[in-house]
């Protein structure tokens, strides 16, 4: 991928550009997580948990990525329970300093037979508020910037419907069964993927949440390298795999999936990122949450950024969906800092 070599591109046309290593006028900034953020939600009306269940307030609170803050994409799921809430876990809806999260301790399923994708599952109320909001956000923006949708994968939603110990622990005592597990499982992932395509999405991230502190690489080329394959196959459109912690030891088989991208943690320097890529996906990432985005300041951020930068990261942004407490001037560094960087760059 080339920087700087091209005219002037929209952010819809920088970030897939990106995506396929072709040329681009500028790095792209991208958000494959939630940007969101309380200020964000007061400034345009749209807070916690209602954002999370109405199409109109999810597209108003989505949008300011792109209106606001100045990311080349916009992306409207900012938790990862809509799939499990469909599926009939129950939810913690919080409020709208915090996440909506699974109610941990009370899983749904024990055993592959009980595995089952609901009829309703695309028309419940909260997998429909993100196909609404898709269809929102790309009648108004979609000439723009990417919309971007998400699909969680299937070690994720057996986390949720499994519980988290029992899922692990059945992928050590038995790994035929939980590879059924994770067969039944896809069906969730593929079908919601494929109705945000419908609903208008331009990329997808498929959040699969065989995290370092929790899985090993081997742990991931045994169980998830060949559904993430087959991912690529069924869905039809660019996936941003998201795996958070440390994943240098898996980047390897993540780059023979033929995903279009790998979202990456900042546990994760850029250059041996890179180097682990060798240039068959694109990165994007990885600015630190909890240390730089939230608790320091537009300095540290731009440090950050140029480092992504300088060791040719093909899309930036954060490394996950950032705490909802995070300051907007430190979110409007990230844009910022690329643009200054190219433009020293030309002169």
């Amino acid at each position: 991928m080339v920087s700087g070599t091209v005219g002037p591109m929209t952010g819809r046309e920088r970030v897939l550009a990106a995506l396929n290593f072709d040329p681009v006028d500028r790095t792209p900034v991208c958000n494959p997580t939630s940007v969101a953020t309380v200020e964000l939600m007061d400034l345009v009306d749209a807070p916690f948990p209602e954002a999370n269940r109405d199409p109109e307030l999810m597209a108003r609170l989505a949008a300011t990525g792109y209106t606001e803050l100045g990311f080349d994409t916009i992306m409207p799921v900012f938790s990862i329970i809509q799939e499990s809430s469909a599926l009939g876990c129950k939810i913690q809806w919080e409020q709208k300093d915090n996440w909506p999260t699974v109610k941990m301790g009370e899983p749904i399923w024990e055993d592959v037979e009980d595995i089952q994708i609901r009829e309703d599952f695309l028309t419940h109320q909260d997998t429909n508020c993100v196909l609404e909001a898709i269809r929102i956000l790309k009648d108004e923006y979609g000439d723009e910037v990417v919309v971007i949708g998400k699909t969680m994968g299937p070690w994720s939603l057996g986390y949720h419907c499994f519980g988290v110990e029992p899922f692990l622990l059945m992928s050590l005592d038995d790994p035929d069964k939980t590879k059924k597990c994770l067969d039944r499982m896809k069906k969730a992932t593929i079908d919601f993927g494929v109705a945000q395509i419908e609903a208008g999405a331009d990329a997808l991230t498929l959040p699969d949440h065989a995290t370092g502190d929790l899985v090993s690489g081997e742990y991931y080329e045994r169980y998830l390298r060949d559904l993430h394959i087959e991912f690529v196959e069924e869905i039809p459109i660019p996936l941003i795999l998201h795996i958070c912690g440390r994943t240098v030891d898996r980047m390897e088989f993540i780059a023979q999936t033929g995903m279009a991208a790998f979202h990456y943690d900042s546990k994760n320097e850029p250059g041996e990122s890179m180097e682990a890529m060798k240039q068959r996906i694109s990165l994007v990432g990885n600015i630190n949450n909890p240390e730089t985005l939230f608790s320091k300041g537009p300095r540290q951020v731009r440090e950050e950024v140029v480092q992504n930068l300088e060791s040719g990261v093909q899309l930036i942004g954060p490394e996950c969906a950032i705490p909802l407490q995070t300051s907007i001037d430190n979110l409007k560094e990230i844009p910022r800092a690329v643009r200054d960087w190219h433009k020293e760059r030309e002169n």
